[in-house]
């Protein structure tokens, strides 16, 4: 069950859709998804619905709305392919900390005004580069935000980046959960360890797992790295984090 809706923004109007379950009796506690670096496709929106049909209602942005409307990798083609990863890289590089403020403003403002969601905290959720993106609006939100996952997250705390989320985490005040691939190399061990070490100094209650054998990407369908056993492992523990926070 979901319904595209443009959400005017900042930056321009953001197309996006709505997910609710098939059985959905009034507004329902929201939760936002961002995709991965692919943007908007049916892998995420299986993901979404699945989400949803735990009691929920999922708003799901095109994070490159900017740039294009709707799905941005060509149908037949894969986000992975060498002709398509310079558009997705050039795109992604117009997501700064300043334009996802600017986009956060706008989902709020959504699940604020549509009848799907229920009014008080929400939940958001990222994978690949928008893992860093959860973080931030944990951290600018800390009175709205209840939960913050990131799956597969990439660069999350790198030590020469200037704008990493590593640097926000002290406003956070919902709890946090990170499923890591062990065979990620987008995010190394010592990106971890000095996330794991910004989170336990902030005084955050967080939770970072690491997901033994699985390769970045180790949800999406439409990737090679996809791993069914780390996909229902990510659906569990974001369902359980969900269902303790709101």
């Amino acid at each position: 069950m979901s319904r595209a809706i443009d959400i005017p923004a900042a930056d321009g109007t953001i197309d996006a859709h709505i997910f609710t379950p098939g059985n959905a009796k009034g507004p329902l506690p929201g939760v936002v998804l961002f995709t991965d670096i692919g943007g908007l496709r049916h892998c995420y929106h299986e993901k979404a619905q699945q989400i949803a049909d735990n009691g929920y209602a999922v708003l799901m942005p095109n994070v490159y709305y900017r740039d294009a409307s709707g799905p941005v990798v060509p149908e037949g083609k894969s986000f992975r392919d060498p002709d398509v990863r310079p558009t997705l890289f050039e795109y992604a590089g117009h997501l700064t900390p300043e334009a996802q403020s600017h986009d956060f403003a706008a989902l709020l403002g959504c699940l604020d005004s549509e009848a799907e969601f229920a009014e008080g905290k929400v939940g958001v959720v990222g994978y690949c580069m928008t893992g860093a993106f959860v973080l931030r609006m944990a951290a600018e939100y800390p009175d709205r935000v209840a939960a913050a996952a990131g799956f597969h997250s990439a660069r999350l705390a790198e030590s020469d980046d200037s704008h990493s989320p590593v640097r926000v985490v002290g406003t956070i005040e919902g709890r946090v959960y990170f499923g890591h691939a062990d065979q990620d190399e987008l995010l190394p061990p010592e990106q971890i360890a000095r996330m794991d070490e910004a989170l336990a100094r902030a005084g955050v209650h967080f939770v970072t797992e690491l997901y033994k054998g699985a390769a970045h990407g180790f949800t999406a369908k439409d990737a090679p790295s996809y791993d069914a056993a780390a996909d229902a492992l990510h659906h569990k523990r974001l369902a359980m984090l969900l269902e303790e926070t709101l």
